[in-house]
């Protein structure tokens, strides 16, 4: 097998478990508390677990060094006299006798010679006397045991030793009076048995103050981070306020504003920038209030000096006598500029219309045959590109103004018209009502370059043009755009736009019953929007 191959199943099978290591940290990220207050009674109760554990710990170590050492004492207090009882039966030494005798029970005793236990035995109070004498009648011993055994120094310090056939045992090895070792061992059983229980109680314990200190450190969190939420409540309640709408007057305040807490700190500076907050969108929206009535005011003077200019052009252009070339040409140009002049100031009469809430005509209007009246028109203006029309089989009505939709569908086809090479398709679609809540879909989709980058829906702002230069030639004012925004949204519907290289789609969606009142959209009128290189679609 080749070195590449060995690499590649190698990768293989590290694979899996660094998927397996993805997935178990993923799934300690979702176990893990996320709110505040859990973290808190979450840390609250891991510090008193590791405190309470930490004490059961020392508790319990120190209980069980206690206990040794006085069994310990107890081996050095009884010295070697029960291993030597072993060796010297009650009837030859009445006095050893009595000292066996008063070992206490589970006292194990042996004596060594020449490095293997000749005899041993193990104290049975219940008996009141000693089970003694030879191993394999008291004690079996196995090979291990012996080795063990063996292996204790004489020096007269205690051991802890594990003896199969007793169990834990606390030995001590001394030298006896024959020259051999006597061994001398108390069971530690006791000793075990206490620690084992003072540890369960201590669990016990831990555990009901654990209970108990969660459920009021749960309280007391949640009473601690009331302020907190009370804060948060004031910021969620600002965030719902439809501020985007024309609403400056920002009532709601954080009741916590106290400097000497973290909480009151943070409620503090919330309310000023709610304050802040309030004091901009109050200038900003007497300044659009200015400059709407400005846009609306101006657009009223206008009209009249407009007609008024048009007029004495086309009344010089009709004069029976001979007129220069040049000055039939600036007529001309008069008259043209004057008829732009004139759908600017119409455009900017019916957006300050619109965004001072003029309500809008209500009847019945047949989308499908103003479809067909648009695309009709748009194949006469745009002879050169291919104009398709797809529309249901029933009529599609509306409620809404006739003339403010025509508007909006004549705008979108002129903007095709507009911003598309020759040659190009530009399809209008009308979809029957949905189902679920009658609303109509009405879509404009060419195949032409599509929009330039970065631009998106700014194509329903204001003023947008794609000539940095400002140039007429094209004959766009970009406020088309911005009165099919204008008139869907007082429609109570809503228009958005999809495009790239080969495909641009403008989409209106109308609401099937009555248009629903929209509130004025506040909208910078002052410097246009900076124009955006290539192609514009507004």
């Amino acid at each position: 097998m080749s070195r590449a191959a060995g690499r590649t199943r190698a990768a293989a099978g590290r694979a899996p478990a660094g998927g397996r290591a993805a997935a178990w940290s993923a799934l300690a990220r979702r176990a893990l508390p996320r709110t505040l207050r859990a973290r808190l009674i979450a840390g609250l109760l891991v510090l008193l677990a590791v405190t309470c554990t930490g004490v059961g710990l020392a508790t319990t170590t120190a209980l069980d060094r206690f206990l040794v050492t006085r069994l310990d004492q107890q081996l050095a207090d009884a010295g070697g006299r029960y291993a030597a009882s072993l060796e010297h039966p009650l009837g030859g030494r009445p006095d050893e006798g009595s000292d066996t005798r008063a070992q206490a029970d589970g006292t194990f005793g042996a004596r060594l010679a020449g490095g293997r236990v000749t005899r041993c035995g193990v104290v049975d109070a219940d008996a009141d006397d000693l089970r003694g004498g030879n191993a394999d009648d008291t004690v079996t011993l196995t090979a291990g045991d012996r080795r063990t055994l063996a292996a204790l120094s004489p020096d007269g310090r205690a051991r802890t030793v594990r003896l199969s056939a007793l169990g834990p045992y606390r030995m001590r090895a001394v030298p006896g009076e024959d020259g051999d070792v006597l061994v001398t061992g108390l069971p530690l059983e006791p000793v075990e048995q206490t620690v084992h229980r003072q540890a369960a109680v201590e669990a016990v314990v831990f555990c009901v103050a654990l209970v108990a200190a969660g459920s009021a450190g749960a309280v007391w969190v949640r009473l601690s981070l009331r302020p907190l939420r009370r804060v948060a409540d004031t910021a969620q309640r600002v965030s719902e306020l439809p501020l985007a709408s024309g609403r400056v007057a920002l009532s709601e305040r954080a009741p916590d504003a106290d400097p000497r807490t973290e909480v009151g700190r943070v409620g503090a500076a919330l309310n000023r920038m709610l304050g802040h907050v309030e004091d901009s969108l109050g200038q900003r929206h007497a300044v659009e209030e200015r400059l709407r009535a400005f846009a609306a005011d101006a657009s009223h003077e206008l009209r009249t000096p407009v007609a008024t200019v048009r007029g004495h052009a086309e009344l010089a252009l009709r004069h029976p006598g001979p007129v220069p070339a040049g000055v039939s040409r600036a007529l001309e140009r008069i008259q043209s500029e004057s008829l732009r002049m004139g759908a600017i100031v119409d455009d900017l009469l019916l957006l300050a219309r619109l965004d001072a809430g003029r309500p809008l005509a209500r009847e019945q209007v047949d989308l499908t045959l103003l479809a067909v009246d648009c695309a009709a028109d748009a194949r006469a203006a745009g002879p050169g590109r291919r104009w398709r029309l797809e529309l249901p089989e029933e009529p599609v009505t509306v409620a809404g103004d006739e003339h403010r939709l025509r508007q909006v569908v004549g705008n979108l086809l002129a903007n095709a018209r507009a911003h598309t090479p020759e040659g190009t398709t530009v399809t209008l679609r009308l979809d029957p009502p949905a189902a679920a809540d009658g609303t109509v879909v009405l879509t404009v989709t060419d195949d032409g370059p599509g929009l330039p980058p970065g631009l998106g829906d700014a194509v329903f702002d204001r003023f947008v043009r794609g000539d940095r230069a400002r140039s007429r030639t094209s004959g766009s004012t970009g406020l088309g755009l911005a009165i099919v925004r204008a008139v869907v949204t007082a429609h109570g519907g809503g228009v958005a736009v999809e495009s790239r290289p080969g495909r641009t789609v403008f989409r209106v969606v109308l609401p099937g019953g009555p248009p629903a009142p929209q509130p004025p959209r506040l909208t910078h009128w002052g410097e246009p929007k900076a124009a955006v290189e290539g192609h514009p679609h507004g």
